[in-house]
């Protein structure tokens, strides 16, 4: 039997005048910075810009809290979070620990799941 799989959305602001950069910064990440994402247990990890820089984020794990324990410890991850912090607005520490949660409130899997075991 295979762990839970764990979706985690969170929301950051970027500073608007940092934008481009921001996004240049991103094309592409550092191949050990993606090592370290990967060995963490995130995957299907996207990022999505909207206006006035907002910045959406979405992952997939087993074990959130191991991924942030694991990357926390990172020296690669520190390297990289301590270059990114600049790009932030009203951001109190490292952008991968301190990230505004999103609630999930709808997972359509979920849903159809429950509708199908309750038509059975």
């Amino acid at each position: 039997m295979t762990a839970p799989r764990t979706r985690v959305a969170f929301e950051l602001r970027i500073r608007p005048e940092l934008l481009a950069e921001y996004v240049a910064r991103h094309t592409p990440v550092w191949p050990e910075m993606l090592a370290e994402i990967a060995a963490s247990g995130r995957r299907n990890y996207s990022l999505f810009l909207a206006e006035g820089g907002r910045l959406l984020g979405y992952y997939e794990t087993d074990d959130d809290a191991a991924a942030q324990a694991y990357l926390a410890a990172s020296p690669v991850a520190a390297r990289w979070e301590a270059e990114m912090g600049r790009f932030f607005l009203d951001l109190d520490g490292r952008p991968d620990q301190a990230a505004t949660p999103l609630t999930e409130i709808f997972h359509l899997e979920t849903q159809l799941s429950v509708a199908e075991s309750t038509e059975s």
